[in-house]
């Protein structure tokens, strides 16, 4: 029996690095195709950010929810969404997940509990503590997972929502992945040094921690923990992530020619890639050999020629569709 859980752990690993190079050169192909000018929206990417919701999705059933903000490909991927349907929404076609209505930064899939992704920072929290108010009223099992960045902690709306959830004992997990800047200001000039966004979450009586969020391990095992605690107490939780986007707030380029961010913290911050890590840890442990990891980079490079196929040969939606999915 102990056997078997090993190589089942051991399955699980690889599939945590398999899933962070999938959506790492998912986002890497869209940045080389964007300027081509099909994609129909604005694009931000997760580029060095992958292990967060790797690690924190592959402790989710399918009947859990997740919600997210304008970054959200990478939550999308790691929940199960359909990679066709979301280059296809980048696209703006009928076969994207919203039916090309919404793009980058409106994902929805409801068949893989991807409930929405709204780009206005710190409007996701309201909604993900509604729909945990709504599960528990309907006295169903899901749970709940919203991820923001640490903006969206600067906006009134993130403590009402967690004094909310605290208040009525909510199933909901709040996930702050904390990659240091609001577009191009530091964390530094836009809080002050006391201030920790995981002591805030204390204060208003949901428990919390803050960890690395570049080690996908790591970020699982506190995920479970997590979690297990939610079950077990029916209340809610707080996991604060440090990570490093690698690329340009809004966009596909580099912008580090802009000076907004110190050359030695994106060396370090380099140097810290979650897949790199991953790999490195793997192979020491002689779990993945070279070979392999070369065979999982050509099947996904397959996988993402054929889904950017697939969204260009879709037709747009036609007008009829217009008005239909709109409830207000």
């Amino acid at each position: 029996m102990a056997s078997n859980n090993k190589t089942s752990n051991n399955k699980n690993r690889i599939k945590l690095l398999y899933e962070m190079m999938k959506i790492r050169e998912v986002e890497k192909t869209i940045a080389e195709k964007y300027p081509e000018g099909k994609m129909r929206c604005p694009v931000h990417l997760s580029i060095g950010q992958e292990a967060i919701a790797v690690g924190v999705c592959n402790n989710l059933k399918k009947k859990d929810q997740i919600l997210s903000a304008h970054r959200s490909h990478a939550h999308y991927l790691a929940k199960g969404g359909n990679l066709n349907s979301m280059i296809a929404e980048l696209y703006g076609k009928i076969t994207g997940c919203a039916m090309g209505k919404g793009g980058s930064m409106h994902l929805i899939d409801q068949s893989a509990g991807m409930l929405a992704a709204v780009p206005i920072v710190g409007s996701t929290l309201p909604i993900s503590v509604g729909v945990a108010w709504s599960n528990k009223l309907k006295k169903n099992n899901n749970l709940v997972v919203v991820f923001f960045g640490d903006g969206a902690t600067e906006e009134g709306v993130f403590q009402e929502s967690l004094d909310f959830a605290s208040l009525h004992n909510l199933k909901i997990l709040f996930i702050c992945e904390n990659n240091l800047y609001s577009v191009y200001s530091n964390i530094k000039k836009r809080q002050n040094p006391d201030r920790k966004i995981a002591k805030i979450a204390k204060t208003l009586g949901v428990n919390s921690k803050f960890s690395f969020g570049n080690d996908v391990e790591n970020v699982y095992n506190y995920t479970k923990k997590a979690l297990d605690y939610i079950k077990k107490n029916n209340n809610p939780y707080l996991l604060e992530f440090s990570t490093y986007r690698m690329v340009e707030h809004c966009g596909p380029f580099d912008d580090d020619h802009l000076g907004y961010r110190d050359i030695k913290e994106i060396k370090y911050w380099k140097n810290k890639c979650p897949i790199k890590i991953y790999q490195n840890k793997l192979l020491r442990e002689k779990l993945i050999s070279s070979v392999k990891i070369t065979k999982f980079e050509d099947e996904i490079q397959k996988k993402i020629i054929s889904s950017f196929k697939f969204a260009d040969k879709s037709i747009f939606p036609s007008k009829k569709f217009l008005k239909k999915n709109i409830y207000a």
